[in-house]
């Protein structure tokens, strides 16, 4: 179990370059100590959690403590990891957020169904992105009990 106020990995799941230095730079002006990792889709994150392929070092990919999930993505995309996740018994204590472009009902719903956590829909200021980041950082760290 993590204490209060520890950092906790959060690992972000994202296809778009651009959303993920604009959550790195909200996250590091939101004054949130996390460490904010990165994969570009559901084969990568699937790999990243299971530590194969370039995460087999367990030292590089420490076990987040939060998924930040986008639906569209290629190869796999986030509907598809988060059953898989949702369905592995050492995986599914994983917070994951969805986090996405996406308001259709259709997907919000599937999420839930899928065993997401939260559904969030895409800040589109730069200014929203950092009280996104600093609301979900501060909730997740100082309030949440995450399993370890």
């Amino acid at each position: 179990m993590t204490t209060k106020h520890q950092p906790v990995v959060i690992l972000m799941a994202d296809d778009d370059a651009d959303d993920r230095l604009l959550c790195q730079q909200a996250l590091a002006e939101s004054r949130v100590l996390n460490d904010l990792r990165f994969v570009e889709d559901g084969e990568q994150l699937l790999d990243y959690l299971y530590r194969r392929n370039a995460f087999a070092d367990p030292a590089s990919s420490p076990r987040p403590g939060l998924i930040l999930l986008d639906l569209n993505m290629p190869r796999m995309d986030g509907r598809e990891a988060l059953r898989i996740i949702k369905a592995d018994p050492a995986l599914r204590k994983i917070p994951v957020v969805i986090m996405t472009t996406s308001q259709a009902e259709e997907d919000i719903d599937r999420s839930y169904d899928y065993g997401a956590n939260s559904f969030v829909t895409k800040p589109v200021t730069f200014e929203r992105l950092v009280e996104l980041m600093q609301t979900m950082g501060r909730y997740w760290v100082e309030f949440v009990e995450i399993p370890g």
